[in-house]
């Protein structure tokens, strides 16, 4: 089964922006950089699932790797929207 690691609804805004700048110190982030069909709509927990998603995904998804101080959620369903796919 395919899963999704997205940011808990509930989570800060600084522990989103926390979660931002780990993923894509470990990674290329440019999807949620400005043009790109992912950057919009752009605030903190859109950008945040996003990144979370691509450090879970290209680590393996294993729940470790989007556990991100308690503030990831593993999901079932395709998070994808509009022209941004969720890797």
């Amino acid at each position: 089964m395919k899963t999704w690691c997205v940011a808990k609804p509930a989570s800060d805004q600084a522990t989103l922006l926390a979660n931002i700048n780990y993923a894509c110190s470990q990674l290329d982030c440019n999807i949620i950089q400005g043009g790109h069909p992912c950057s919009t709509p752009d605030n903190p927990i859109n950008r945040a699932s996003i990144a979370m998603n691509l450090y879970y995904q290209s680590k393996g998804r294993s729940q470790l790797n989007c556990d991100f101080k308690s503030s990831g959620l593993i999901v079932v369903t395709d998070p994808s929207y509009g022209n941004c796919t969720y890797a």
